[in-house]
């Protein structure tokens, strides 16, 4: 008898979490900070400097530093900026959403050490004695824009006054902004029409009082209030170098965003409509939840105030594929007890129960993945990490809870009962207990492929790929951007198609050469241009004036030094190399060490065949593309502990293994059996690799095909290099001869 009661709750949960995502859906997503590749913006590492001879660059220096700039960037109106200490000499500044970048680049690392000094240039008084909000923008006598300045010790600003009369006619108080000892002097100055210096009032008596005015600098209302707000804002304790910026034009980030988000759309599209078509019912519980597990991400996301970048969304994406990866390691464990003869329910609980462990070792390794790229990656790459870590533990709350939760209702209902082909289970598919060979196996769709036999084929075959592979990369090398080798790229987008010509004829008129010139776009509207030196703070702000008047649209410029090329170059290395490192324990703590070993060979060979991919192509290798890798990482031992985990469990069915031919039919009988899981799993992540592909952003054109090419290369290795090398170190493991015993050895 059916329980309609349980179907009720189903529906009624159902409704609430649609009603709950219909109702908070949209303000979630608006309130989520997106990062400057999505609203456009800039972003700047700084290495921090002692101002004077002799200062040490400790952690209160830079706690000092990061609340000036804080202040400045207050002072500017600048929303949720993100300033933050990284190492022990450097600071990070990540501002969204700013219009004129040019003139809050410069506030921000102008030093604005203000100065009182006397006509021979020496110093009467420093912004240090002034008080704590002491600069106001006030006007003059004649009601022109000054600035009133309140210094802490009103005999501070009498000695000064004393002072500048004992020079007497030449009784001037100068006013300087960032006085650089050894080029400025207000001898020279004053013969200018727009001095360097502030003020030149002219003193004619001692102050007694703690307040003097700034007048007679050409201040307009505006300029005097920032200035005024600059000095209250704070002094930089430290000089600051830049040694990496990236800034994105408000188009790009919009465009960029846009296309993103389509593009996730149309892959997570493909991948329901996939899960509806093979799994039937338990592929629309599938659908439900990836919805809610959206849902999540973006509200998890909200709570962490976290900022949304690129990389991220397709992290978000790429999470979705994890999420039905879970979903398609049940079902197709519930189909395969359905086609044994098991109840519904038998085959339900069964299922879920063998599949649990499986998918908790898959998602763990993944973790691991996300968990180094988030230690060693920049702020894009942190940004994916974050994204990747949180879809990962969300996919398994809502794919393996969830589901269950939904799926259980129907299950326990009865409704389902006797109705296989609501699993995509056909009755002609249902088998006989005495079909189950001795350890219960039953034969598969795939029993006419034999792996194990053509093993050395596909060793072959790979061997000779590795070895073609090293002589391109001998050839060829990689087509290495410059977060790894250092200098400037600039991406320009134009109103209309534009030609290389064009493009490098506009370069020469603001004197500059590059070493290299690509043009894309879907419209071929986009100019990308290197430089092998950086470019200066200076030259950027040109490039920057004479693109936006020319195409009405800010360009991307990114500028990298050698000293955080390479250094980026050492820490995508040591990235790789722990992530490998600390699979392979896992691995071999989970199972053995034979096949952590394995599963280590095959993401080499995974790795390799993507590098030797953009080698042929040519395209460009950066920071995201290491992204790729340790995300292909991730999936690749995602696969090949699926395979491992079915291998494990055929061996403890298995009554005796002592010969070659023993291992190779549970090696046989573990790949045919999860055959289907792997290809299925494959195309649903794919969808969404390919949708971001062709249909995303410019910015992750490159990181979406390595995506792609490393899940293929990714499955062919699970399935025909991890398992066959296991094979091979396994049996010469168990058929290795013991010493025989000589009659003269002691007996025990």
């Amino acid at each position: 008898m059916v329980k309609k009661g349980r179907i009720v709750v189903f529906f009624v949960l159902v409704l609430l979490f649609g009603a709950l995502i219909g109702v908070t859906g949209t303000d979630t997503a608006k309130n989520i900070k997106l990062g400057l590749d999505l609203q456009g913006g800039f972003e700047i590492l700084y290495e921090v400097k002692p101002a004077k001879e002799g200062d040490v660059i400790d952690r209160e220096a830079l706690v000092s530093t990061v609340n000036a700039l804080n202040n400045r960037v207050n002072v500017l109106g600048v929303n949720e900026p993100n300033i933050q200490i990284e190492g022990k000499d450097r600071v990070r500044v990540q501002l969204a959403g700013v219009e004129d970048q040019e003139k809050v680049r410069e506030i921000l690392s102008t030093q604005a050490k203000l100065t009182f000094r006397d006509v021979n240039d020496n110093v009467l008084l420093d912004g240090s004695q002034l008080a704590q909000n002491g600069a106001k923008q006030s006007f003059d006598e004649m009601g022109s824009p000054a600035v009133s300045l309140t210094v802490k010790n009103s005999d501070d600003l009498k000695n000064a006054t004393q002072k500048v009369l004992d020079l007497a006619p030449n009784n001037l108080m100068v006013i300087w902004l960032d006085f650089e000892e050894g080029v400025d002097s207000f001898e020279a100055e004053s013969k200018k029409t727009n001095p360097k210096y502030l003020s030149a009032a002219g003193v004619d008596q001692v102050f007694n009082t703690k307040t003097v005015s700034i007048e007679g600098g050409n201040f307009t209302v505006e300029s005097a209030k920032e200035l005024a707000s600059l000095l209250n804002a704070g002094a930089l304790p430290v000089d600051l170098e830049e040694i990496y910026s990236t800034s994105v034009g408000a188009k790009f980030g919009e465009q960029a965003l846009d296309k993103t988000v389509f593009a996730g759309a149309i892959g997570i599209f493909l991948v329901l409509l996939f899960m509806l078509v093979f799994y039937r019912f338990p592929g629309l519980i599938a659908a439900i939840t990836l919805s809610i597990f959206v849902y999540l991400n973006l509200l998890v996301f909200d709570w962490m105030n976290a900022v949304l970048t690129l990389p991220g969304i397709a992290a978000l994406i790429l999470g979705v594929g994890m999420a039905v990866d879970a979903n398609i390691i049940t079902y197709e464990r519930i189909k395969e007890e359905i086609r044994s003869g098991k109840s519904i329910l038998s085959a339900y609980r069964t299922g879920n129960k063998n599949s649990f462990l499986t998918i908790f070792d898959a998602n763990i390794t993944t973790i691991l993945a996300g968990v180094v790229l988030f230690v060693f990656g920049n702020s894009a790459v942190k940004g994916f990490a974050t994204m990747l870590i949180v879809s990962i533990l969300l996919s398994f709350l809502t794919a393996v809870y969830g589901s269950r939760l939904l799926l259980g209702l129907w299950v326990n209902s009865k409704f389902l009962n006797k109705k296989p082909s609501w699993f995509g289970v056909k009755q002609s598919q249902i088998r006989n207990l005495a079909d189950a060979d001795e350890e219960g196996n039953y034969p598969t769709k795939f029993d006419r492929f034999d792996f194990a036999k053509h093993k050395n084929k596909f060793f072959i075959a790979s061997g000779i790929m590795v070895i073609a592979g090293i002589a391109v990369l001998a050839i060829f090398r990689l087509n290495l951007g410059i977060d790894f080798v250092a200098g400037t790229r600039m991406e320009v987008l134009s109103d209309h198609p534009i030609s290389q010509e064009e493009f490098k004829d506009e370069l020469s008129k603001l004197n500059l050469e590059a070493k290299e010139i690509v043009i894309s776009g879907d419209n071929k509207d986009i100019g990308v241009a290197r430089f092998a030196d950086e470019l200066s703070k200076d030259e950027v702000n040109k490039v920057k004036a004479h693109f936006h008047d020319l195409y009405g649209a800010d360009p991307n410029v990114s500028t990298v030094s050698p000293t955080v090329g390479k250094e980026l170059a050492r820490n995508a290395f040591l990235a790789s190399l722990i992530a490998m490192a600390g699979i392979i324990i896992y691995v071999a703590f989970r199972f053995e060490w034979l096949m952590g070993l394995a599963a280590i060979v095959a993401l080499f060979h995974d790795a390799l065949f993507m590098i030797v991919i953009f080698s042929v192509t040519r395209l460009e290798v950066d920071v995201t593309f290491i992204a790729a890798i340790l995300t292909i990482i991730g999936y690749s031992i995602n696969d090949t502990i699926v395979t491992f985990d079915r291998i494990r469990e055929l061996l403890k069915k298995k009554k005796r293994v002592k010969t070659y031919e023993d291992l190779a039919s549970v090696v046989n009988s573990g790949l045919r059996q999860t055959l289907g899981r792997s290809v299925n799993t494959a195309i649903t992540v794919i969808f969404t690799s390919v949708a971001l592909l062709l249909l995303g952003g410019q910015a992750i054109t490159n990181f979406s095909f390595a995506l792609t090419v490393g899940l293929v290369a990714g499955m062919y290795s699970s399935i025909f290099i991890a398992a066959q090398l296991w094979l091979v170190w396994k049996t010469k493991q168990i058929t290795k001869k013991r010493p025989v015993k000589t009659e003269t050895e002691p007996q025990v």
